[in-house]
């Protein structure tokens, strides 16, 4: 068993003067805007929460002890988005989420940002603003054809200090890691990293620089077809690869400038025993193999690793649930004293998806392509639900809110009637210790069938996250039996309706086209002000039109309303009522929630701020104007500049093209039509053939500081012209958050 984890925040958190410290020097660095604010807000009552346990047990923590996240780097991998906190409500919630580094890394990027470290002789080089090229991407690179990141999975970006984004000249850059999906052979490499990736970077030119491509080979050839996870420091890699047979799970040691595209680098391949000491790059494997020594594969389920307590977790095809410890410390090793790895749904054993561990409970939480959730105790002893998904299985992993003690779950086929005559598809909520059977409370997201496309993981909002008591919106891109389509499930205190409200379709005539996981991500560090998007993509017929009737990515402003915030004209949020709405007049807003409008192109008075109506967002494109037309009251219209504009009242427009206002809230005369202009789309999308892989981030830039920090990361599933390097094969992109079109 492995070294159980301390519930005291003695042993974890930083001492409260420090943190303070450290608060204050991040806070002091920028203008104290609203969001700022409401750091500074939420840093203090969490350090009041924190510092009255330390009073309460007559203790403080003594220097070096516990974590200490100004000392640490960030990681951003598949598991940032499957264990998210809600704001902690009691002293007990509060030590528990500090004890897990997961809840700093969340913390950092809400709230702290980052800056680049400049060349000062290339000052010169850096590009005023954040701002997409013209194929929606800093970059978009060949990894080979056909290569891919995969349906569902995620790359992983490593970014060595909180407080700085290092470009190729750094000692230690940050670098981001593709799986290819590929077999690696002398050739083709199963992994590709790259760095100097933002525009701001010395050099940077039109690409990034490659850091590292690898043949992970082992005793077969090596496919790696589910997402890697970092250690902590960034210095080791652990993924799950397959001849096609059988599974590995492989621990690297990298090193840069390593490989090419061409010729990739085979890294030392040595005992786990001399892994310990082995010089970089090198690596140790453990073949997935039954309690009886029969090897396994996986090709669904990734490395979860707990970062305390240095074990990793991993399923296998026949439903086993692995476990090693010690893991990047120490001689890695597989727990195979009985009961590991342990057999999860013994009445129903199929594939696993990638564990997700639970600090509070100690339970790992985990589905199958069964349709079954389970969890499994610290002493492997499993708890298995009811069937809940009775069409594609259970494909992505849960999503664990730790400190409300709950765990979401995601179904294409709820094996009912009830959408429209159809089965549903349903996101069920369970507690992280349910009894045995149980089937949790469902929320479904749109209609099913009898052969659904995968239902993948939603993402929530970061009004849930910044809650005492799990209240705020999930995302999710529902209708797996059709065509795929974006709800919203509001959820208070944890309870959620018995169905979630559709917001946009994202797909034409795409019955057979699955979606994406969706990627919520607030970026509260841009210039204007902050905003906040979720992403998610359809594997064709993508309705915006730069999606050019393919797959693609798209994105949607979702930034909720804040109080006594200030807003800058031309700043757009999404409304509880589910409009866009556009600041027209610049202020700061009420302590209170206005009564929003449901009317295209009317107002509402928020303080020192006045709202403009845009109306319900779609990826559906607003028509052209058109000259002679007869327009109806609170008609949307695309303007020449590329710009929505609202019909205050109807008429028939001019015969000659207006010269539009070009400001949020003015007005444009057509004849015997008046336009007012509506800000901008709230939508944006990428081209991306076959639909993406999920999407990681990086959000913590700060305005003024640097150009292209602020991005999202995904490769396509398909070929297609990879832009900067100007081939065709399966691209690894870098995208602008706010801009991909």
């Amino acid at each position: 068993m492995w070294d159980e984890q301390p519930r005291d925040a003695v042993e974890f958190c930083p001492q409260p003067l420090q943190f303070h410290k450290r608060m204050s020097r991040a806070m002091e660095s920028r203008p104290m805007n609203g969001t700022t604010a409401r750091a500074v807000r939420f840093a203090a009552g969490l350090l009041a929460v924190v510092t009255l346990g330390w009073i309460l047990t007559g203790q403080a923590a003594k220097p070096g002890q516990g974590w200490d996240p100004s000392q640490h780097g960030m990681p951003t991998d598949w598991t940032h988005q499957h264990v998210i906190f809600s704001h902690p409500a009691t002293n007990r919630q509060a030590s528990e989420a500090l004890a897990d580094p997961r809840y700093w890394h969340q913390w950092y990027r809400l709230h702290i940002p980052r800056t680049l470290a400049v060349d000062p002789n290339d000052i010169a080089t850096l590009a005023p603003e954040l701002k997409a090229s013209s194929s929606g991407g800093f970059w978009s690179e060949n990894m080979g054809n056909n290569a891919t990141v995969g349906a569902g999975n995620y790359p992983a970006k490593y970014s060595f200090n909180i407080n700085v984004a290092n470009c190729s000249n750094a000692t230690q850059p940050d670098f981001v890691v593709f799986p290819t999906r590929l077999a690696s052979t002398t050739t083709q490499a199963s992994l590709i990293a790259y760095d100097n990736l933002y525009s701001g970077c010395s050099g940077f030119g039109s690409v990034p620089t490659l850091y590292f491509a690898y043949n992970t080979t082992t005793t077969a050839t090596g496919t790696v077809r589910t997402s890697p996870v970092f250690s902590l420091d960034g210095t080791q890699l652990a993924f799950v690869q397959t001849d096609g047979t059988h599974g590995t799970v492989v621990l690297l040691k990298w090193a840069a400038n390593k490989g090419t595209l061409a010729a990739p680098f085979a890294p030392t391949q040595v005992t786990a025993a001399a892994y310990t000491t082995c010089t970089a790059p090198c690596m140790t494997s453990f073949t997935l193999r039954t309690s009886t020594n029969v090897q396994t594969n996986d090709i669904t389920s990734s490395v979860f690793y707990d970062y305390s307590g240095d074990v990793a977790w991993v399923g296998d095809s026949l439903g086993l649930l692995h476990m090693f410890h010690p893991f990047f410390k120490g001689t890695p090793a597989e727990i195979r004293t009985s009961p590991w790895p342990v057999q999860v749904n013994t009445a129903n054993p199929t594939a696993l998806t990638s564990p997700v561990y639970d600090h509070i409970s100690g339970n790992v939480l985990v589905g199958d392509a069964g349709g079954y959730f389970a969890r499994v105790s610290p002493t492997g002893v499993p708890t298995v639900s009811a069937q809940i998904d009775h069409g594609a299985g259970i494909v992505a992993p849960p999503i664990l809110d730790q400190p409300s003690s709950k765990v979401f779950v995601f179904a294409s086929n709820d094996n009912t009637t009830n959408c429209g005559g159809a089965a549903c598809s349903a996101v069920y909520i369970f507690g992280t210790s349910f009894a045995a059977g149980s089937s949790g409370a469902k929320t479904t997201v749109g209609a099913s069938s009898v052969a659904p496309n995968p239902l993948y993981n939603g993402a929530f909002d970061s009004t849930y996250e910044s809650n005492i008591n799990a209240t705020g919106n999930l995302y999710v891109c529902g209708n797996a039996g059709t065509n795929p389509t974006l709800y919203v499930i509001p959820i208070s205190a944890g309870v959620a309706p018995a169905a979630g409200t559709a917001l946009a379709t994202i797909t034409t005539n795409a019955s057979t086209k699955a979606c994406s996981p969706v990627s919520d991500i607030p970026n509260p560090n841009l210039n204007g002000g902050s905003e906040e998007r979720v992403f998610m993509s359809a594997a064709g017929n993508g309705r915006p039109l730069t999606c050019g009737n393919k797959g693609c990515l798209v994105s949607l402003i979702n930034t909720p309303w804040q109080a006594s915030t200030a807003y800058q004209v031309g700043q757009e949020i999404f409304s509880p009522a589910l409009h866009v709405e556009v600041a027209i007049t610049a202020g700061t807003s009420g302590a209170s929630a206005p009564t929003w409008t449901t009317t295209n192109g009317s107002t509402v008075v928020d303080g020192g701020v006045t709202w403009l109506d845009q109306g319900i967002p779609t990826f559906v494109p607003f028509a052209n104007w058109l000259a002679n037309h007869n327009y109806p009251a609170r008609s949307r219209i695309l303007d020449s500049n590329g710009k929505p504009q609202i019909t205050v009242a109807g008429g028939r427009s001019g015969g000659t093209t207006p010269a539009w206002a070009t400001t949020p809230g003015l007005t444009t005369t057509d004849n015997a039509v008046t336009w007012i202009e509506g800000g901008n789309l709230p939508t944006a999308a990428y081209q991306a053939n076959g639909g993406t892989s999920a999407i990681i981030m990086d959000n913590v830039v700060a305005p003024g500081t640097m150009a292209g920090a602020s991005q999202v990361y995904f490769s396509t599933l398909t070929n297609q012209a990879c832009t900067t390097s100007g081939t065709t094969g399966g691209c690894a992109v870098q995208a602008a958050q706010s801009n991909l079109q």
